[in-house]
Order: structure tokens, then sequence, then C-alpha cells
């Protein structure tokens, strides 16, 4: 319930960006604890949404492509850009190239599209991994190279690779990104710091409706023991982490940075795009358990969206 896109139908008082009409993407917050706003939420024909977590989209951008962008646009931005993750320079329409390097570990995802996109966007680098068959979907959104994650010697074979290359960090998606990263970065003279988007939780290997026991007894443990893992593999070899939280933003000066000053622009000039693309599975709230359901069975290189 945090991406939509849509018509402006009303606007509150002091909002200048926007005028009933307008098409626009946005990042609904209605589920973070600091909003706790049905009202806010995107699983409903209506929303209101915070001003500087929206933009405007080109005319010729479906909604359904819009929709793809907001949360994992937001989690890929704190991610690279905040100060307590990354802090690396912020993107432009126009980025100046960059001597540097960023590591974005599962290129394909939807965070993944909005880091490679948003790292080359501000002028770096990109190194990714992907499935093979998705190496020129990653290399088309800015990556110059792609590994693929599955290799046995994946990590030996990045080290090698990035061997002469100034690396400036890198960001974590998707099961094991964390503990790659880490050997990979602790393996070069680089900046040590890798942000993390996906939290060491075995969710997939619960039952449907778990209860209180069931989390306890099965998800606690595991998640302690990722973390541990995790803690004493990044202090053996000298690398910080951080966990990113994607609507985190919406408190800081990178909210407006993003979709206020730098995404607008950078839509209506086509050099940033709306990716992965969606996957449309339904129209109308009732098809919302459909999409939940379509996303379980495994999506690649693509966002489930539902048709209001």
């Amino acid at each position: 319930g945090m991406d939509l896109a849509g018509v402006v139908e009303a606007v509150g008082p002091g909002v200048s960006r926007f005028a009933v009409g307008d098409r626009v993407v946005a990042h609904a917050t209605g589920m973070e604890k600091a909003r706790n706003r049905a009202a806010e939420s995107a699983f409903q024909n209506r929303t209101i949404v915070m001003a500087h977590m929206a933009a405007p989209i080109p005319d010729a951008m479906s909604f359904e492509n819009a929709a793809v962008l907001p949360l994992a646009l937001s989690t890929a931005a704190c991610g690279l850009f905040a100060p307590e993750h990354l802090g690396l320079v912020l993107p432009t329409a126009s980025p100046e190239r960059r001597d540097e390097t960023v590591i974005v570990w599962g290129g394909s995802t939807s965070v993944g599209s909005n880091g490679i996109q948003l790292a080359a966007a501000a002028g770096y680098r990109v190194v990714t991994t992907a499935s093979p068959h998705n190496f020129d979907y990653v290399k088309k959104l800015g990556a110059s190279e792609a590994f693929d994650y599955r290799e046995p010697d994946v990590v030996d074979a990045m080290v090698s690779a990035l061997q002469g290359h100034r690396v400036v960090g890198g960001l974590a998606i998707g099961d094991g990104s964390a503990m790659a990263l880490i050997r990979i970065l602790g393996a070069l003279e680089a900046k040590r710091k890798v942000a993390i988007a996906t939290f060491p939780l075995d969710i997939d290997g619960l039952p449907e409706r778990p209860n209180l026991w069931t989390v306890m007894s099965r998800l606690l443990p595991g998640m302690l023991s990722g973390m541990a893992q995790l803690w004493f593999a990044s202090r053996r070899r000298r690398v910080a982490t951080s966990t990113i939280w994607g609507a985190d933003l919406m408190h800081t000066d990178l909210g407006p940075a993003i979709y206020a000053e730098f995404l607008p622009e950078a839509l209506d000039s086509g050099s940033y795009v709306a990716a992965p693309p969606p996957l449309v599975v339904g129209e109308g709230l009732e098809a919302i358990q459909a999409a939940f359901d379509r996303h379980e069975r495994g999506v690649s290189a693509a966002k489930v969206v539902v048709r209001l």
C-alpha cells in the first residue's frame, strides 16, 4: 500500500507544486508509524499523500508504469544518498562522470533497478549482479558490468574485476547479498560500507497464517542468527553496515531532493525510466489479493501492479 500513481483531485493548504488534474506518482506513507493513517495508504481509490513525496509524471507515461517507482525508488535513494548509509553525491538529470564505482547486488529487482539508475544519475560507475537473462536489462539501466549472482565463484570474480577501481560502497538487495558484499568490500581497498535493503528474515519459510509461537520459534532464531553472522563478518573484515528503511527520506531533505528536484526533470527528459516494467494482474481493489498471490509465486524483472 505504498506505491501509487494517478490524478490530483484536491490540494491542501500551502501546496504550490501541484494543481487539480495533475498526473503524479507518489510514495504513500500511511503504513509508517509516524503517520499511521489509513487515508494515506494506497490500497484505496483516493489517497492523501505528502506533497514532498510526490512528483509529476510526463503525459506519455502510463499510471501503470509510474506506479512501479515509489517505494523502490525511496529505498534505493536512502541507501545510496542518506548520510547514515553510503552518503553519495545526489543525482541530477545531467550528471558529471565520476571515477568511482558503486556495487548494486540484485540489479534486476525493483530496488536494484532504481539503485542502478540513481547511482548512474549521480555520475558513478555501477557494477551489479543479476541472472544472465537480465544482463542486457541492467546494462540498459546504466550498469557497466553484470555478474551472475548464482555462480559459486562470483565473489572472487567481482573482487578481481574491481581491483584498481575506487569503490565507494555497496547496496545489498536480496538473500545473501549483505554477506557477499561484506566479503567483496573486505577484500578491496575501498570505502567499506554496505547499505542493506534486505533483512536476514526467512519469511517464505513461515506457514500462510503463522501464530505468535510460530513466529517466535521459527522466525526470530533465524533472524538473530543471520544478524549475528553479518555482525561477526563485518567486524572481521572491517566493513561498516547499515539497514535501510525505505520511508526514512520523508523526514529529511532527501525526500524533496528526489521527488521535487530530481525525478520530475529526469522522467521528463527520459534519462530516468520507470523500472522494472509493470506486470498488471487485474483491475479494481478486489484484485489486490490476486496481486499478492501472483507476487508470492515469484516475479523476475517486473513489479506486480493493479489497475484501479
